[in-house]
């Protein structure tokens, strides 16, 4: 599982009926440095799309899995899904870590 940022919404004319009930979002995946960047525009990661039917909002830090992992939570249906939003963080506590540090400031 990893982190992202969702920055907006992927519009479909006709939603194959497996995934009606919720929205793909674009999501920026986050490294540890993004991790202290509020604007998720600063972030250099590829954006991608990922299944949303938690409720995510523009901007809101999420965990999503992605590959194989995306479509075990709907087993034994079948969604023609490769990343899925699996948590809303409210709230993100990382340690002051020498590892962290470093990459968060530019310095090694």
């Amino acid at each position: 599982m990893r982190l992202a940022h969702t920055i907006g919404i992927v519009t479909l004319v006709e939603p194959h009926p497996a995934v009606r009930g919720g929205v793909f979002r674009v999501i920026v995946p986050l490294a540890a440095a993004d991790l202290a960047k509020t604007d998720a525009r600063q972030c250099l990661a590829e954006p991608l799309v990922a299944w949303d039917d938690l409720g995510a909002g523009d901007g809101q830090l999420v965990a999503f899995s992605e590959g194989g992992e995306a479509a075990q939570p709907f087993n034994p249906d079948n969604k023609p899904i490769d990343a899925y939003i699996a948590a809303l963080i409210d709230h993100l506590d990382i340690a002051s870590t020498p590892c962290i540090d470093g990459l968060t400031t530019g310095t090694t």
